[in-house]
């Protein structure tokens, strides 16, 4: 049987530009997260994905991810604020 995804349309779904300012910041702790949890776990840099030894060509600074990559990292943010949104959470800036 194919898998279908099917994710809710939050195309409609409207995000602030002082929060889109922000979503930079958060995509760079994302993929800090990512990586604190990938080295945990024993993975270190390869120039290629290799689960089975545990090497990944992610595993560098975010400033060192190619445009593309960032991209996904930005994307999986505001995918999330606008997800909360749907849900009808906001967010307040102190």
């Amino acid at each position: 049987m194919a898998y279908h995804p099917a994710p809710i349309d939050l195309s409609g779904v409207t995000v602030e530009r002082e929060l889109l300012e922000d979503v930079e910041r958060i995509a760079r702790n994302v993929h800090e997260t990512w990586t604190a949890a990938r080295v945990e776990q024993g993975w270190v840099f390869g120039q290629t994905d290799d689960p089975g030894r545990k090497t990944h060509r992610c595993l560098v600074d975010y400033e060192d991810l190619t445009e593309t990559e960032r991209d996904v990292d930005r994307a999986t943010v505001l995918a999330t604020i606008k997800m909360l949104r749907y849900l009808g959470y906001e967010t307040k800036k102190e």
